[in-house]
C-alpha cells in the first residue's frame, strides 16, 4: 500500500502520484543516460540566486502542490532559492515547465552535517498546478525496507563525472539497492551507514555526483507505479564512482511521520 501525502490527498486532481503520463524508458546499462522527456515528473531542480542569475544546486522531489522534498545539506541560510518544475533541459525554455517561488524551508531539527544524519528538508512553494509534466511522487510506508538488489533509478542534473560538467539534460541511472548489512561492513561505508539510510550502487562505475544531492531514488512497484525511497545525501569524497562506496540516500520511509507532520502544521 502506497503512502499518499496528507495534503496531496485533498487535491481535486486527475493526476495521481507515481504514474507518469510519459513512462520512463528503462535499460540496465551501468552508465547514466538521457531520460525520456518528462518521464520523472516529480523531479525538480532547486536553484540558488547568485550574481544576478540562477544556478542549479540540487535536485528534489515534488510531494504535493506546495511541498518539495530535498536534502538538508542543500540549504544555506541567507540565500534566495527557487524551484523549477516540469524541466527536461535546464538550458532551454520549455513548454510545460514553471518556476515556483519558495515560501518556506524546514530542515530536520536533528540534521548533523558531519555524518549526514537526518539529511532531509521540506520546501514550501507557492501552489503549483499538476499537469502531464508536473506530478507528485508516491512515498513508501513508514519503515518500509527495500530488498538487497532491488532495481532503483537515480535521476538528476548532477555532474556527468567527478570533474565533469553539470548535465543540461536530466539523467537516469540504474542503482541496485545494497542492504544495510552489506553497506555497513568495514570495507563499505562502515559506521557511516545507518538503517535510516538507503545505499544503492557501489560497482565503481555508476553513482550519484555533485548536483544530484536531494534528488530521488525511484523504485518501481509490482503494479508498475513508482515510489521515491531516497533523497541523495552523500558519496565518497575521493570521487563519484568508487567501488564498495555506493551512493547513500536519506531513507524516506524512516521519515514519513516527520514529513506528514511538517506538511500538516506549516
Amino acid at each position: 500500500m502506497r503512502t499518499f501525502m496528507l495534503l496531496a490527498c485533498v487535491l481535486a486532481t486527475a493526476y495521481g502520484c507515481g504514474e507518469p503520463t510519459f513512462p520512463p524508458v528503462l535499460s540496465r546499462v551501468v552508465a547514466g543516460e538521457d531520460v525520456r522527456p518528462h518521464s520523472w515528473p516529480w523531479q525538480v531542480s532547486l536553484q540558488m540566486a547568485s550574481g544576478g542569475s540562477w544556478s542549479h544546486i540540487c535536485g528534489g522531489t515534488l510531494l504535493s502542490s506546495q511541498w518539495v522534498l530535498t536534502a538538508a545539506h542543500c540549504i544555506t541560510d541567507g540565500y534566495l532559492y527557487r524551484v523549477e518544475l516540469g524541466k527536461h533541459n535546464l538550458k532551454e525554455k520549455e513548454e510545460g515547465s514553471i518556476s515556483a517561488r519558495v515560501e518556506d524551508i524546514i530542515t530536520h531539527d536533528d540534521f548533523q552535517p558531519l555524518f549526514s544524519r537526518n539529511d532531509i528538508a521540506l520546501i514550501k512553494l507557492s501552489p503549483v498546478t499538476f499537469s502531464d509534466t508536473i506530478m507528485p511522487a508516491c512515498l513508501p510506508d513508514q519503515d518500509a525496507v527495500l530488498p538487497h538488489g532491488a532495481s532503483c533509478y537515480i535521476t538528476g542534473w548532477g555532474r556527468l563525472s567527478t570533474s565533469g560538467p553539470i548535465a543540461d539534460i536530466l539523467q537516469q541511472a540504474l542503482l541496485p539497492v545494497v542492504d544495510h548489512e552489506t553497506c555497513s561492513q568495514k570495507d563499505w561505508w562502515n559506521f557511516q551507514a545507518l538503517e535510516s539510510m538507503v545505499c544503492a550502487g557501489g560497482d565503481g562505475i555508476t553513482s550519484g555526483c555533485s548536483g544530484d544531492s536531494g534528488g530521488p531514488l525511484n523504485c518501481r512497484n509490482p503494479d508498475g507505479s513508482w515510489e521515491v525511497h531516497g533523497a541523495y545525501s552523500f558519496g565518497p569524497g575521493t570521487g563519484c564512482n568508487v567501488f564498495k562506496k555506493p551512493s547513500v540516500f536519506t531513507g524516506i520511509s524512516s521519515f514519513i511521520s516527520w514529513i506528514n507532520n511538517v506538511m500538516a502544521t506549516n
